[in-house]
């Protein structure tokens, strides 16, 4: 799943491409693509039609179209989904799912929008806004945590959060209402960064210890967002369908068995949670059990 940083580097993509644009008309090629838009894909294509874009915003990994008239377009790219800024008269995608026209296209290279998903597990929905939002947060993710590169971001409730949870410090990571945007790349890299183990009691973190800890996190996130986020394979691209390179600076996740690059140490993976955990056993040691 793309996180943080890959769908920041699609959403200033898409500031670049569509802000401020009136949406002409809107093609559905794929119900599955919008099927949280209950009243299908025909009610979908014709509620955007004449809308104006907004500037486009993000909270973790939800990315959002505010509209006109207090309604947004939530997309969720889910494993493969992609939002291409594309010229009209470029050939289709194989997977392409909805086309959106502006109205300022007046030759057939002006760009469009086209979202593709290979797997169709992403799609994109209409919502009202949550009321006075200034950035149109849709209503159906106004309980989703802020991120650490949000300006809003509380560390010192963060904290307090993290005493008060029976719970380890990755879980905590990867828990939307506590903070949003961290997956599991990002969570073994922040975590490799400030030497703590994955199952290590949030209730043990002091509070430098959680400061030390975020600054990680958004140190590895800005990172990524250099180099454009991390693509494993051709799915995980930007609006002009390039890839990312921050997989070539991972320094614990997909390196099993590879050199530790702090101490030496074979990095490990480890199952957990229907995923893996990437740690090296030198540097990040296990929580002692008591």
């Amino acid at each position: 799943m793309p996180e943080l940083p890959e769908v920041e580097v699609v959403r200033r993509g898409l500031e670049r491409w569509i802000s401020g644009r009136r949406i002409r008309e809107v093609e559905v090629l794929h119900p599955r693509a919008v099927r949280r838009h209950l009243a299908g894909g025909e009610d979908f294509a014709a509620a955007l039609a004449g809308h104006r874009v907004g500037v486009p915003h993000r909270r973790g990994k939800y990315l959002w179209i505010p509209l006109t008239d207090g309604l947004s377009v939530l997309a969720h790219l889910g494993m493969s989904g992609q939002l291409l800024v594309q010229p009209g008269d470029a050939p289709d995608e194989r997977h392409l799912r909805v086309r959106i026209r502006f109205e300022d296209a007046v030759s057939p290279s002006d760009t469009e929008l086209r979202f593709v998903d290979q797997r169709t597990f992403g799609g994109l929905s209409l919502h009202p806004s949550v009321p006075l939002d200034p950035d149109g947060l849709p209503d159906v993710i106004a309980h989703i945590a802020r991120d650490p590169l949000d300006p809003a971001f509380d560390d010192e409730a963060f904290h307090q959060a993290l005493r008060r949870r029976r719970t380890t410090v990755k879980r905590a990571l990867l828990d939307q209402s506590l903070v949003s945007g961290v997956g599991n790349i990002y969570a073994d890299e922040a975590l490799w960064r400030s030497r703590l183990h994955y199952e290590r009691p949030t209730a043990t973190l002091t509070r430098p210890r959680t400061s030390e800890l975020l600054g990680h996190v958004r140190e590895v996130m800005r990172a990524a967002l250099d180099v454009g986020g991390t693509s494993f394979d051709s799915l995980y691209v930007n609006v002009n369908g390039e890839s990312g390179y921050f997989d070539r600076a991972l320094d614990a996740y997909g390196r099993e068995g590879e050199p530790c690059a702090r101490c030496g140490t074979a990095i490990r993976r480890n199952p957990w949670m229907n995923r893996s955990s990437h740690y090296c056993p030198r540097c990040q040691r296990p929580p002692r059990l008591t």
